[in-house]
């Protein structure tokens, strides 16, 4: 099924990248990155959160795990009123390919809300044997982020992985933790096994120590994949959505391209990944004022009459300013309106699936989604930050035959 109409990107740019992931040139720096997002001004609430995997040979489970749930944990938050600055960081550990100096660490991105850059590095991993030092990532996460100084933000740690906690000869995960806490920084650690596994309880601590929560998961159990009468419509969507985005910038032809990569990518899982995605971009989560012209008119972060042509999408290049805002206009009012849309499907898909699942009896209480958006929901509530439960309406009337679909095994 073909869950998105997508705008062309010429093939030469587009390359396969192993079995299921889609990648372009970027500039955007990797690996141990430095660069990052300024922090948040304090006219909004800040959430800062920096997802640290273990990305050692076991543990694929686990970031595919991640690559389906990053949507819907951004929405959550988004639902926050007001609604608060969302920045991401994401590290790995336990990894041979990364440098043994350290401790086999990588921050392949810094705090930021670049959320398609957080997408691309996900889909980017690969697992490899290796030593998994849960003190020493939460240590670099602690100290080589630059966190939000506004006393009031959220910010957060998600740590995950299967083996002991405590296997780090040099940094004691205790000093590491007491380290975070004392910055304003949650630790919320997961440990992918049983609860009665003895390597549980260090994984117990690393949350104790640093005012997190503990969960344990099944990374390798897989999630129901339910089919609903809304996906096809809601994902058609997604293609008219894209060419509302209108790009500027030296680099921004290459972060539009990058978005529909994304799409690619995050479709590749199933509609619930994919679903997940289209209703994020529709959130003030999903801003792009660094390259997209609606956005950064919005913001009042552009000005129009100094951008050079060449920089524009070549139906902009001969424009007067005036055209250029007449344009820009247009195209917002154009987003406006397939917002509603989204939404409106997206909450009836929702409400479609809930009552699938209660019908089933689904228990996905040990997925990773589930973990993470119980801890990060009540650390919310904590600094005064609440996330409503979505609100479902009523599901709508379907044809017969579609409403009851047959559900499905996807990865977890």
């Amino acid at each position: 099924m073909n869950f998105f109409l997508l705008p062309t990107i010429s093939l030469s740019i587009i390359l396969a990248c192993g079995e299921g992931e889609t990648t372009i040139p970027d500039a955007t720096p990797t690996g141990n990155a430095t660069a990052t997002t300024p922090p948040a001004t304090p006219s909004r609430p800040v959430v800062d959160l920096a997802i640290c995997l273990d990305t050692s040979g076991s543990m694929d489970g686990l970031i595919d795990a991640a690559r389906r749930n990053i949507w819907t944990v951004v929405n959550d938050l988004a639902l926050a009123e007001p609604a608060p600055e969302i920045r991401i960081a994401f590290l790995t550990f336990g990894n041979d390919g990364h440098d043994e100096a350290d401790g086999w660490v990588k921050v392949h991105s810094s705090l930021t809300g670049d959320l398609d850059l957080i997408s691309q590095e996900l889909f980017a991993q690969v697992t490899n044997g290796g030593t998994e030092l849960v003190a020493r990532v939460v240590d670099r996460a602690a100290n080589a982020l630059e966190w939000s100084a506004d006393p009031d933000s959220l910010k957060i740690i998600i740590v995950a992985g299967n083996e002991a906690a405590d296997q780090d000869t040099e940094i004691s995960f205790r000093d590491a933790c007491r380290r975070a806490i004392a910055k304003g920084i949650m630790v919320n650690s997961i440990y992918c096994g049983a609860e009665s596994d003895a390597e549980a309880s260090a994984w117990r601590e690393v949350s104790m120590l640093a005012d997190g929560s503990f969960a344990t998961i099944d990374q390798d159990s897989t999630m129901v994949e339910i089919p609903t009468p809304f996906d096809d419509d809601l994902m058609a969507l997604n293609g008219s959505f894209n060419e509302t985005y209108l790009y500027f910038g030296a680099g921004g032809q290459s972060r539009w391209m990058r978005q529909t990569v994304e799409d690619e990518n995050t479709i590749r899982l199933g509609a619930g990944a994919a679903a997940g995605r289209m209703a994020c971009k529709t959130t003030s989560a999903y801003g792009n004022a660094e390259w997209d012209l609606c956005d950064a008119v919005q913001e009042g972060a552009v000005d129009l009459e100094q951008l050079d042509a060449e920089e524009l999408p070549e139906e902009m290049q001969d424009m007067t300013t005036e055209q250029r805002r007449a344009y820009i206009a247009g195209k917002q009012a154009q987003r406006d309106e397939l917002t509603e849309k989204i939404q409106d499907l997206t909450k009836n898909r929702e409400a479609f699936i809930a009552k699938e699942k209660a019908r089933l009896a689904v228990d996905e209480s040990r997925s990773l989604g589930t973990v993470l958006r119980a801890a990060i929901r009540k650390q919310a509530l904590a600094k005064g930050v609440v996330i409503p439960a979505p609100v479902a309406p009523p599901v709508a009337e379907t044809p017969a035959d579609d409403a009851a679909p047959k559900a499905a095994e996807a990865g977890s």
